[in-house]
């Protein structure tokens, strides 16, 4: 459905952040993307909703297409009307309207009212905590709250891909759970593909079928998430542990020792 082919991504025509990244979300799928902060994680999202120039940034080569389309030359507001959704991180929530404005307002690019209305429905019934806080300012809402809120306005545009920046990011590990439980959920229920970036590697692998690694701007490892859960690498330096079993902080391997295994 969705193809990242090859691209390169530029900041200020100087910092290249992007490496030549190739990757692909197919129907039906939850595709996961890991790495840790600066690989190029979020700007490979940015790249595909086509906002980078809102931080200089710009694809100097490659392609990006949706359903056999090329889309990177396409306005922002066309990539949301064909079905391509992100959700960035921060979440971006509309703190002074109520939960209920900030649903409706998910919903902009339709006009079959009476199916958004249907629809407003079925989003409540994935998240009820929203059902009981329509009338609620969305900034008084807690943090997995507000969270619920951002997933929940994306699903009001009925998307075919839905791209999550960092959903667990300084949420309870509670809350996290009951949130990955749900996208998982949407996934079934809906058919919605979904491209996830994350850092918490074991829920992401958990509930997706395919995963890709970053590591400075470029693809170093990707597979099916069954498999990556039980590489070597993968267990060490994003699950926590060694090949004995020990719990291992990732902040305590040096990068360069990382490098030398991703490329052996």
């Amino acid at each position: 459905m969705l193809k990242v082919k090859n691209i390169e991504v530029v900041y200020n025509d100087v910092i290249l952040a992007v490496r030549g990244i190739s990757l692909e979300v197919p129907q039906k799928n939850i595709v996961v993307l890991l790495g840790s902060n600066g690989a190029g994680k979020s700007t490979t999202l940015k790249a595909i909703s086509n906002v980078l120039d809102i931080e200089e940034g710009k694809i100097e080569e490659g392609a990006i297409e949706f359903d056999g389309r090329r889309i990177d030359g396409l306005t922002p507001e066309s990539i949301i009307r064909m079905g391509i959704l992100q959700v960035p991180e921060g979440r971006g929530i509309f703190d002074d309207l109520t939960v209920f404005e900030n649903l409706r307002i998910g919903a902009f690019t339709r006009h079959d009212f009476n199916q958004v209305r249907s629809d407003l429905e079925a989003v409540l019934n994935y998240f009820p905590v929203l059902r009981d806080r329509q009338s609620q300012l969305a900034g008084y809402l807690s943090g997995g709250e507000q969270q619920m809120l951002a997933i929940a306005r994306a699903l009001m545009a009925k998307p075919k891909v839905l791209m999550l920046d960092e959903p667990s990011l300084g949420l309870a590990p509670l809350v996290i759970r009951d949130i990955f439980q749900i996208i998982r959920k949407i996934n079934r229920e809906e058919g919605t593909a979904i491209l996830l970036v994350e850092q918490n590697a074991n829920i992401a692998l958990s509930i997706s079928d395919y995963g890709y690694i970053m590591e400075n701007g470029k693809i170093v490892l990707d597979g099916l998430s069954e498999k990556l859960m039980k590489n070597e690498d993968v267990k060490e330096f994003y699950l926590g542990f060694t090949e004995a079993g020990a719990k291992k902080s990732y902040r305590d391997v040096k990068h360069y020792k990382k490098r030398k295994r991703w490329l052996s």
